[in-house]
């Protein structure tokens, strides 16, 4: 029950507009994934970038299990499976960008798409997390059952081989 593992890893592309750009955004996330994206939408007015509230700016593509881990091997193979130690957060999750779709194993320049870069987010939890999110009987996570840093980082260098910097 103390043993780590990946909860999901979250595949983000913010357009930063909506329009062609973030169409193109969805393609290749479908593209990568096989599965359908979701749009982000902006949560403040910001004029001077003409961003509206609630305007689409970004998608994202939510992967649980088996399918979580292999795009995860393809990520951090396009990092060179190298991550820096402030990739990781207190509570066990880490995160990272690729600037080009093309550096992902298995990815061709595709025309139509375009160049974009990406973040990808991994969840860490431990078995037993249920209680915290249960509908009946909801109770806290005990301090010593959380997930830490040092045990994501562990986790990432025995699972994947990452090397911290």
């Amino acid at each position: 029950m103390q043993k780590p593992r990946i909860e999901k890893v979250v595949v983000n592309i913010g357009a930063g507009e909506s329009g062609e750009k973030l169409v193109k955004a969805e393609k290749l996330l479908e593209k990568l994934t096989g599965r359908k994206p979701v749009r982000t939408v902006s949560k403040h007015k910001i004029p001077a970038w003409n961003l509206r509230k609630k305007e689409p700016i970004g998608c994202k593509v939510t992967l649980r299990g088996k399918g979580a881990v292999e795009f995860l091997k393809r990520g951090l193979s396009a990092k060179d499976n190298t991550l820096q130690e402030s990739s990781f957060t207190d509570d066990g999750n880490f995160s990272f960008g690729i600037h080009e779709c093309i550096d992902i194993p298995g990815m061709k320049y595709d025309p139509e798409i375009g160049i974009l870069g990406m973040n990808l987010t991994t969840t860490m939890k431990k078995p037993g997390y249920r209680v915290k999110h249960r509908r009946l009987k909801k109770a806290e996570i005990p301090k010593k059952h959380q997930v830490t840093r040092e045990e994501a980082m562990q986790f990432a260098k025995e699972q994947f081989g990452v090397k911290i910097e």
